[in-house]
């Protein structure tokens, strides 16, 4: 053959740096960092995509919330507070952090099995939790998040003198991590702005589970919602009252896993994945809204009556899993 005339590998090495240079263009085109309109980055990139763009990971407790837990350690530094439903109908949190690490959280409890599909949204989060039932632990390990717990991170956790065991494990972020990972790691699919109008004005509101509730309690004073758990306010160990900028009591399928509790109690499974409806609280208002997450890597979109978005306030969200 010629030397004017181009190899069969010259030829097949262009096509191949084609097709790259073809797949690196495409994925910078969906590839989202933060925006100009209050949003962190969701929707269509992936989670392979938000690591390629250097998003950082999330920070996740799982939280104990019965009454023996409290009051809990570093629930206010969360940027995101989700309260679901677990066995015996009782409630248990999952505080997000991503701005802010407190210098200890907890008290810290088990995960479920809800929590893995909650969790996809996040580009690999850390999930601290004291354990699991064994027969979960392999879906956990399995996950695309790292998990930590005292067993694999001992030095991050200790157990304190205030409460009775159990209710007396808490964490070291600064253990786990170097550093918060920053606002473009929540890519939750909120969005943020400025009060939409209408609304109705609300003054209070109780998301009830079998055995366990929420009520927030509109502060002008604050402009925040004021938490209390079964009919206690809530404050933390350093005597700061719980408070969200916004909540979401959004109505979600809860149904039984395969798993349950040392009693025998089912344990719930909470589906985040799907469309339903919701109310979102923000400025002393309620707004009804649907909420749209179209697969587990994508973010929770919450859009009012007329199909366009709703957006939050700027400070804590909570969001509540009220069964539908």
């Amino acid at each position: 053959m010629g030397h004017g005339a181009p190899t069969r590998r010259t030829v097949l090495t262009a096509a191949v740096a084609a097709a790259a240079l073809t797949a690196s263009l495409a994925a910078g085109c969906t590839r989202q960092g933060p925006s100009d309109d209050g949003r962190a980055p969701h929707g269509s990139a992936t989670p392979d995509e938000r690591r390629s763009a250097g998003t950082g990971s999330v920070l996740a407790v799982k939280i104990d919330n019965v009454a023996a837990a409290r009051p809990q350690t570093g629930l206010d530094s969360a940027d995101v507070v989700y309260a679901e439903q677990v066995e015996g109908g009782l409630s248990r949190l999952m505080a997000v952090y991503a701005t802010t690490l407190p210098e200890v959280v907890g008290p810290v409890r088990s995960a479920r099995e809800s929590d893995l599909e909650l969790l996809r949204q996040f580009d690999r989060p850390t999930l601290a939790f004291s354990g699991a039932q064994r027969k979960l632990l392999p879906l956990i390990d399995g996950a695309p998040l790292r998990p930590r717990t005292p067993d694999t991170a001992s030095g991050a956790y200790y157990r304190g003198g205030d409460k009775p065991a159990p209710h007396n494990l808490y964490l070291r972020p600064a253990r786990l991590m170097s550093g918060a990972p920053g606002r473009a790691a929540l890519t939750t699919g909120f969005r943020y702005g400025p009060a939409p109008s209408g609304g109705t004005v609300t003054a209070t509101r109780t998301v009830r589970y079998p055995v366990a509730r929420f009520t927030f309690t509109w502060s002008a004073a604050r402009q925040r919602w004021l938490v209390s758990m079964d009919g206690t306010p809530a404050r933390t160990t350093s005597g700061a009252r719980v408070a969200a900028a916004t909540v979401v009591v959004q109505h979600v399928r809860v149904r039984t896993s395969a798993y349950h509790d040392v009693l025998g109690n089912p344990t719930p499974y909470t589906e985040t994945v799907g469309t339903g409806k919701a109310e979102v609280l923000r400025d002393g208002r309620s707004y009804e809204a649907v909420w749209n997450r179209r697969t587990a890597t994508d973010g929770t979109a919450f859009t009012a009556a007329d199909g366009s978005p709703l957006p939050f306030a700027t400070g804590q969200v909570w969001v509540v899993f009220a069964k539908a």
